[in-house]
C-alpha cells in the first residue's frame, strides 16, 4: 500500500509487514494505512489468513510514535478503521491472524501483537508494557493481558513497565512458539499456509463464537449457536462446505473448501 505499510499477496495470504524506520513506531496516519489494509483482507472472500510483522531484525513494533505525538498527533485523534493499529477494534474480522514478532514489541506494539490470534517469536524478541513510565496506561492491553496470561504476571507487566524476553512470554502462554530469528518467517507462512488450506467458513464461526461468548454465560452463548443466532454458524450450517466435510470424510478423501 506504501513504502510504511507493505502488503504481499501469497495465494490466500496477506503477509502485512510495518517498514517504518527507525523502530516500526505507529502514528496517525500509519494506523489509517494498516486499517484500510485490514478492512480489505477482511473483505476479499479470496483471503483467507494474515501475518503481520516488522521490517528488519530489531523492532516488530514500539507501540505509539512518541515523537509524532511532540509534533502534534494527539493520542486520541483518528486512528481511521479498525483503531490504533488498524486490528484491535476492527468489526467483524472472521479470519485468522498470525503475528510473527522479530524483535522488540512494547506499548502498544503489544497490544497489536495481542489483535492477533496466533503470535509466533523470534528468540531474542523482548516484551514490555512500558507506559507506565510515561504517566499513561496500557489501555487495550489493561483489557486483553490479565485475560490471557496469569493475572499477577500481567499486573507486574502493566504496573512495573518490566521487560520479558521471548522464552518468559512463552512459558506464560503469551506467545505460541519461539523459534531462531532465520527461520521464523518460514514458520509463519508454513502456519499460514496451512491455515489457509482449511475451512474459511469453519474459522469464521470460531472467530465469531470466541469474540461474541466472551461476554456471555456459557448456557447463553451455547443456546445462541444452536439457535443459529450468529451469523457465522447459520452461514456455516447452511453452506456447500458443511456438506462437502461429511461427505470428504465418508469418501476418504481430502475436502475441497470452497468457502461458500
Amino acid at each position: 500500500m506504501s513504502d510504511v505499510v507493505k502488503t504481499e499477496r501469497r495465494g490466500h495470504v496477506l503477509e502485512v509487514t510495518l517498514d517504518r524506520p527507525k523502530a516500526n513506531a505507529i502514528d496517525l496516519q500509519t494506523s489509517r494505512e494498516l486499517g484500510e489494509v485490514f478492512r480489505d483482507f477482511r473483505d476479499d472472500d479470496a483471503l483467507r489468513v494474515c501475518v503481520i510483522t516488522g521490517a528488519g531484525e530489531k523492532f516488530f513494533c514500539p507501540g505509539w510514535d512518541l515523537k509524532a505525538a511532540a509534533d502534534g498527533d494527539a493520542v486520541d485523534g483518528d486512528y481511521g478503521v479498525g483503531g490504533f493499529g488498524g486490528l484491535q477494534e476492527l468489526r467483524g474480522l472472521n479470519k485468522p491472524v498470525i503475528a510473527a514478532v522479530n524483535g522488540i514489541c512494547c506499548g502498544g506494539g503489544l497490544e497489536w501483537a495481542l489483535s492477533a490470534d496466533i503470535i509466533l517469536s523470534a528468540d531474542h524478541a523482548q516484551f514490555a508494557l512500558p507506559e507506565i513510565r510515561s504517566g499513561t496506561v496500557a489501555d487495550a492491553a489493561s483489557v486483553k493481558l490479565p485475560k490471557r496470561i496469569p493475572y499477577h504476571i500481567a499486573m507486574e507487566m502493566l504496573l512495573s513497565g518490566r521487560w520479558i524476553d521471548a522464552g518468559e512470554a512463552h512459558r506464560w502462554g503469551m506467545v505460541n512458539h519461539v523459534y531462531p530469528a532465520a527461520s521464523l518467517m518460514e514458520e509463519a507462512r508454513a502456519l499460514a499456509d496451512h491455515l489457509a488450506s482449511g475451512p474459511p467458513l469453519v474459522y469464521a464461526a470460531i472467530k465469531e463464537i470466541v469474540r461474541e461468548a466472551e461476554a456471555m454465560t456459557f448456557q447463553d452463548a451455547m443456546n445462541r449457536i444452536t439457535k443459529r443466532q450468529f451469523e457465522s454458524v447459520d452461514v456455516l450450517y447452511a453452506s456447500e462446505d458443511q456438506l462437502e466435510g461429511a461427505q470428504a470424510f465418508a469418501e476418504k478423501r481430502d475436502p475441497v473448501w470452497k468457502g461458500r
